[in-house]
């Protein structure tokens, strides 16, 4: 549904005011009074060569001109239809082959002569010029074949990336200009779903309809009783007759394409995942219970904005909800509300697994007040909690190329059959997403990712599950927004920022395992690792303040008080106490590292001496003492340092401990290095200062059994 502003309900043409009084009795409000009252509200008529129905259904629209046949069900078979069954679906039209027959004609006739006119086009190299021609006799055949086929071309409408910009913008009016169907019929469906006459139920309502869509059209009006302006959606008369015939050809073309092309992926559970979805967008109950669930869940996001849903005069036909005024996302080039829709996305996918199945460009509103409103919640889906977590480490995995472990997540996820050859397919991902983790986080596109995965999902036998369409098509619709206003947008690298801070503050014991494993690789502490999600995090707007200024160009600080700011909350404390182990690690090292300096100096002093004095520390006691050494640095908000150890072994290290430990000593001495911290700790929240205050007897207690461990250890091995 969409809702746009040009003129005022005022506005309207002469010849539909008529109509308009024809319709209602006006004892409270006199038509002066009625156009002032909606002076503030501006609508955006169809288009004229849209507005083809009067209230009398002289015209009608070019779907029921041409597939109007397709409506003719008993009130049983229609019944039958209200929730998605292939095979109540296949009984009924089984009754009726006639009709059959007749839809894959016409759907043969009129997509297969447009196929053939740009094969022509092809041969009298005309293809150029005849392109704008095209796409508006393909837009054309899509109205007319009817709400399913609109439905496939609304998926691919905003992928200005993929679509040439002459089929782009023919496709685009799909979204949310399609030819009405008669007001008359809309207004008697109202009166038979609410059981009251129109005029009873609003006082005030447009004679035509202010947009319409593939399955509905919809009215502004004003409750009588409460006074809200509202939207009120009706739905297109035969839409589930038609819908159904039409998923019953496409599932079984899907099983011969599957069966031809020797597909590893269930295409027909991909349509009948499309369909459930399709089906319960066409129960408007449905949709205003998830209008509902979603507004309870996001819509008191900064910057959020989702309608109030009038469940009392709401129908499975008819839905009435809070009227939304703005102007499609897509035409506004607002990369602001951009990324307020990728956090929102990011808490609908991988936080509380409810999403937006359908956010194409004419679902996505920015509202004159700067907010991004959300319409239209028929198609939502939900994404399982075990496979939010799988998608999260495959993010993990991708971005710090492990893609070994990415391997295992595609079988976790569904993607890949568990007796897959793991090597050869670590192997051949490797090959594949190489280059693009090579340009960093932030330049990793989603789209090209899955046009790069092609060549690989075929070859290893990868399956597409059903679930994992629609959550595909939610990502990929939203970087298609961004990229036809700002082509180097990339939708993952917005979103990898919320998966870092998700990871590093999630108290399932999932993603600590995942955390776990990601930092530590042989028993080894990565702290580059922690440096980079540490970082990320950084960079997800929070939700109080989404900020346009990222957080690398703010001064060390700034990244020292955010950085204690999440350690020091309950939501840091796994973080933490791996931080405290690791520092308890490093000054152990360093007592070590002391005692040997110490021992050295005064052997020095005792001829031959040298030739029997050992060194205590071993080479993880080396590796201990480097990485805290690091993580003073990044706590200090210093993130460029040399690091000795690149290409030098273990062993060679160990015999130039005592240089590097006068390196490292004289480092960790520096007072302008923890400066940033001291300065920043009276600026934290007192609750912090408390845990922070709680630190240095927590190291204490973890060094002393770390060296009393260690003592006994040398004592009795």
């Amino acid at each position: 549904m969409m809702l746009l502003p040009s003129h005022t309900f005022s506005s309207f043409p002469a010849n539909l005011k008529p109509q308009f009084h024809a319709f209602f009795s006006y004892s409270n409000h006199s038509k002066s009074s009625l156009q002032s009252q909606f002076q503030f509200l501006r609508l955006d008529p169809v288009p004229k060569q849209s507005l083809r129905c009067a209230g009398t259904g002289d015209n009608i629209d070019a779907f029921t001109e041409n597939s109007g046949y397709l409506f003719d069900l008993s009130a049983a078979e229609a019944d039958s239809l209200t929730g998605y069954s292939i095979s109540k679906i296949a009984a009924i039209y089984k009754r009726k082959p006639f009709i059959v027959i007749r839809r894959l004609f016409q759907i043969g006739t009129t997509l297969g002569k447009w196929f053939g006119l740009r094969y022509i086009d092809g041969l009298m190299e005309r293809s150029e010029q005849m392109f704008e021609i095209r796409a508006v006799e393909l837009r054309k055949i899509l109205v007319e074949l009817g709400p399913a086929y609109i439905k496939i071309a609304q998926a691919v409408s905003s992928r200005g990336d993929l679509i040439p910009p002459s089929y782009l913008d023919e496709l685009s009016l799909l979204q949310d200009r399609i030819s009405p169907f008669s007001s008359e019929v809309a207004f008697n469906m109202i009166e038979q779903e609410l059981g009251l006459p129109v005029e009873e139920l609003f006082s005030e309502i447009s004679p035509e309809p202010v947009a319409a869509a593939s399955l509905g059209q919809v009215y502004q009006a004003r409750l009588r009783q409460k006074g809200q302006v509202i939207a009120i959606k009706v739905q297109r008369p035969g839409v589930q007759a038609a819908i159904s015939l039409d998923i019953l050809i496409l599932r079984f073309l899907a099983g011969l394409i599957r069966r031809a092309g020797k597909f590893n992926s269930d295409l027909q559970a991909i349509v009948d995942e499309w369909a459930s979805s399709l089906f319960r967008e066409m129960d408007y109950n449905n949709e205003a219970s998830n209008g509902l669930k979603f507004r309870q869940l996001y819509g008191s996001l900064t910057d959020v904005l989702v309608p109030i849903m009038y469940m009392e005069y709401t129908t499975r036909k008819v839905l009435v909800m809070e009227w939304i005024e703005g102007k499609r996302l897509s035409e506004v080039k607002d990369l602001y509300l951009i990324e307020v829709g990728v956090y929102c996305s990011f808490n609908q996918l991988l936080e509380y697994g409810f999403y937006h199945a359908d956010p194409h460009p004419g679902n996505l509103l920015r509202t004159y007040d700067g907010k991004l409103a959300y319409l239209d919640f028929g198609m939502m889906g939900e994404f399982k909690k075990e496979l939010r977590d799988g998608f999260i480490e495959a993010c993990l995995h991708l971005v710090n190329r492990d893609f070994d472990a990415l391997a295992k997540d595609f079988v976790t996820l569904g993607l890949l059959p568990a007796t897959s050859d793991k090597e050869a397919v670590t192997k051949a991902l490797t090959d594949v997403f190489q280059n693009a983790v090579a340009k960093g986080v932030r330049n990793i596109s989603f789209g090209d990712l899955l046009g790069d995965l092609g060549t690989t999902m075929y070859k290893f036998k990868f399956k597409i599950p059903s679930y994992f369409s629609l959550v595909i098509r939610s990502l990929a619709v939203l970087e298609g927004i961004a990229v036809s206003f700002n082509p180097d947008y990339k939708v993952l690298g917005s979103t990898y920022p919320w998966i870092a801070r998700k990871v590093l503050t999630d108290s399932s014991p999932e993603l600590k395992s995942s955390l776990q494993s990601l930092l530590y690789k042989d028993g080894t502490f990565r702290v580059d690792r922690l440096e980079s999600l540490l970082t990320e995090s950084l960079r997800a707007k929070t939700e109080k303040a989404l900020v346009s200024k990222q957080i690398e160009d703010a001064d060390s600080q700034v990244v020292v008080k955010e950085i204690l700011n999440f350690m020091l909350t309950e939501k840091g404390t796994f973080v933490r106490d791996i931080v405290l182990e690791e520092f308890a690690k490093g000054l152990d090292a360093l007592g070590l590292a002391i005692v040997d300096s110490v021992t050295s100096r005064a052997a020095a002093s005792i001829p031959f001496a040298a030739w029997f004095s050992s060194s205590s520390m071993t080479d993880e006691d080396i590796v201990n003492l480097r990485t805290s050494q690091r993580l003073v640095l990044l706590l200090s908000g210093i993130r460029k340092y040399t690091n000795s150890s690149t290409g030098v072994s273990p062993q060679e290290n160990l015999i130039k401990y005592s240089e590097e430990v006068s390196i490292i000593l004289n480092q960790l001495e520096s007072v302008r290095d923890l400066q940033p911290i001291l300065s920043v700790i009276s600026e934290l929240p007192s609750e912090s200062q408390q845990r922070l205050l709680q630190m240095p007897a927590d190291l204490a207690g973890r060094l002393i059994s770390r060296v009393a461990a260690r003592t006994i250890r040398r004592a009795f091995l």
